[in-house]
């Protein structure tokens, strides 16, 4: 990790020092509890019935409050064979190195030649925890090698802790700074105080939502007329923020390996007034593994010191939110799209939640446990969250997942509240959901259009391009209202709660089909040398397709007031939709009536010209053939929402 290097190619000298230090010293105090634990969980997992003693005080100390896996990892460590099981072994890796590279940068990453053997040492241990992940348990031998301190017996991790607490030490005694309120600060004038107490005032703001993720250490000093301040934002050595102030101009350099995340913070400063400059993608050798980053500036012009605080102000809440960034947006496109993760995340930032807490809550992992505790036919293997309860639905669902997490994490919850809570929330969408309306809707929107289509060509008939077109234009809509019943059928043959639903959309296909045929038809009485049919025909013809059409409109109002019905159908939403739906029912009597009245017409009109009778004729039986679907569509539509609602037939 070469920040400094990093720094030094965005144009500034290093500043990172001060802050490494007393981060290092931070992550020594963690690194020696979590090597304490795991001794102690050791002996508990020899010693079952001993005393497991009491932890809390120590992990407080440590700043471990945020972490309650640490608490659970004496108490449920045993020994299966040679193999210490431990809960949350992944987490205490993780955290080890973590807080490793954390605790070596200091030393290591500041190009000295004096350092080669102790970062050879760390990289080694490094790996080392890296190979342990993969197993189920700690063997009694890896975990000597961690903990022992007898240098007779070769290197350990805790001999390597030991060797850089002495190098820290020595290094912070020789860096002389203040402390300003938090920011590690020197040779900067007394101007400059108000200016960095007002960054770290939105540093603070929202640092918490960090939690135990290392980063947002910052440093400040005075070059020039240039006042420097640069924070820490995480552990990649490109990913650095350097900001300089100078006469009521903020100007602020960013990096970052991850396109998208560069987008995220960019937009952030904009809606805050920043204007940005993008540069070329960089190339810097030994940072990012030769690879390009991006690099860009950002600019804010303040009219007065009140702005040019609020502006740094401003900057500085946000940089908390770029932290793990990236890793939450692949984790939350295991549910929805790449486009509606990272504007789960936008909002997320905006109201102050932040993604970190949702990832230690688990993530991917608290979504899929969530699924899969619920009935077994809402969810099976393979199923995403939105094909399964809609984008907007799921988008929801998450993001309240992500305000859960981060609240009750900071207030020191346990993680199985979190688990507990996605649990409740995702049986209570479910029970909501109107998933399946969705698909209702929009066949009934194609359905809607093809008569709609009908009636415009019954009243307006056109040339020959123009017929040809509505026919290619209806055909077109009834394919895709063919697909929304496809789709509910594949829905069907993994979960038979779909079934009602397909046989809703079976019906209502047979509505589209008879419209989509109703126009070809049409489109037979235009072709040459036929002169079109009579206006009293093309009347009644007309009177047909309107009925039809308005109990269409019902059917569409009906589907929309079932969305909101209650559970106990006792309120006016349901009488509503009742009203509505044998309002479309009775529209198929009148349209028996009208198809007689239409063959009268019919009669009296083309008894000189039989072809044109039995056209007439075919066509409006097709069309009288749509209500008599439309029917069924009612009575089905009618069944799943009593079914749904719990209302007697």
């Amino acid at each position: 990790m070469l920040k400094e290097k990093a720094v030094a190619s965005l144009g500034q000298p290093s500043l990172l020092m001060p802050a490494w230090i007393k981060a290092a010293l931070a992550a020594n105090d963690r690194l020696k509890l979590y090597l304490t634990l795991l001794q102690s969980a050791a002996q508990h997992a020899s010693t079952p019935d001993g005393p497991v003693g009491r932890w809390e005080e120590d992990i407080a100390h440590a700043g471990l409050q945020d972490a309650p896996w640490a608490q659970e990892l004496v108490s449920g460590a045993y020994y299966d064979d040679d193999l210490l099981i431990l809960p949350h072994m992944e987490n205490l890796l993780e955290a080890l190195s973590n807080d490793l590279s954390i605790m070596a940068r200091p030393v290591c990453d500041t190009g000295q030649a004096s350092a080669s053997d102790i970062a050879g040492r760390r990289d080694y241990w490094l790996q080392q925890l890296h190979t342990l992940a993969d197993n189920e348990g700690l063997p009694r031998a890896a975990l000597n090698e961690l903990t022992h301190g007898d240098r007779q017996r070769g290197d350990s991790l805790h001999l390597l802790v030991m060797d850089l607490h002495k190098q820290i030490n020595a290094l912070s005694s020789e860096l002389a700074t203040e402390d300003i309120d938090g920011a590690h600060a020197w040779q900067v004038n007394d101007d400059d105080r108000p200016l960095i107490r007002a960054f770290m005032r939105g540093l603070h703001r929202t640092a918490a939502l960090k939690f135990s993720h290392p980063g947002l250490d910052t440093a400040v000093t005075r070059d020039g007329e240039r006042l420097l301040i640069q924070n820490d934002i995480g552990t990649n050595d490109v990913h650095v923020l350097v900001i300089e102030v100078q006469d009521n101009t903020i100007s602020l350099t960013y990096s970052d390996l991850h396109p998208g995340r560069f987008g995220f913070f960019r937009q952030m400063l904009e809606d805050m007034g920043f204007t940005w400059q993008i540069f070329d993608p960089r190339v810097s050798e030994g940072l990012n593994a030769g690879k390009p980053y991006m690099v860009g500036q950002a600019r804010l012009e303040a009219q007065n010191n009140a702005q040019l605080q609020a502006g740094l102000e401003n900057v500085a809440s946000r940089i908390v939110f770029v932290i793990d960034w990236n890793r939450a947006r692949k984790r939350l496109q295991h549910f929805v799209g790449k486009s509606q993760a990272v504007e789960l995340l936008s909002q997320a930032a905006r109201n102050d939640w932040g993604h970190i807490a949702w990832l230690m809550a688990g993530a991917e992992r608290l979504v899929y446990n969530a699924m899969q505790s619920l009935d077994i036919e809402a969810f099976q293997v393979g199923d995403r969250l939105d094909d399964v309860l809609g984008e907007a639905v799921a988008s929801a669902y998450l993001l309240e997942l992500l305000r859960i997490s981060s609240v009750l994490l900071r207030q020191q919850q346990p993680i199985s509240l979190v688990a507990d809570e996605a649990r409740v929330l995702l049986a209570r969408v479910l029970r909501q959901r109107t998933f399946e309306f969705d698909l209702l809707a929009e066949h009934a929107a194609f359905t809607h259009a093809l008569a709609e289509g009908l009636c415009d060509a019954l009243e307006n008939p056109g040339d020959a391009a123009q017929t040809q077109a509505q026919v290619l234009r209806a055909k077109n809509w009834e394919r895709q209202a063919d697909h929304l019943l496809m789709d509910a059928r594949e829905r069907a043959e993994r979960r038979p709660r779909w079934l009602p639903v397909v046989d809703c959309l079976a019906k209502a296909d047979d509505v589209a089909d008879a419209l989509e045929e109703a126009t070809f038809m049409h489109s037979l009485t235009l072709i040459h040398p036929a002169p079109g049919l009579p206006a009293d025909v093309r009347a009644a013809l007309c009177q047909l397709a309107a009925t039809t059409l308005a109990a269409i409109q019902d059917q569409v109002k009906a589907i929309e007031i079932a969305r909101q019905v209650s559970q106990r159908a006792d309120g006016p939403d349901s009488e509503l939709f009742l009203q509505t739906l044998w309002r479309m029912l009775r529209a198929e009597r009148q349209c028996d009536e009208l198809f007689r009245q239409a063959r009268t017409t019919m009669v009296k009109n083309l008894h000189n010209a039989p072809m044109d009778l039995m056209l007439a004729n075919d066509l409006a039986a097709t069309i009288e053939k749509a209500t008599d679907n439309l029917l069924q569509v009612g009575y089905a539509l009618r069944q799943m929402v009593l079914n749904k609602t719990g209302m007697s037939a």
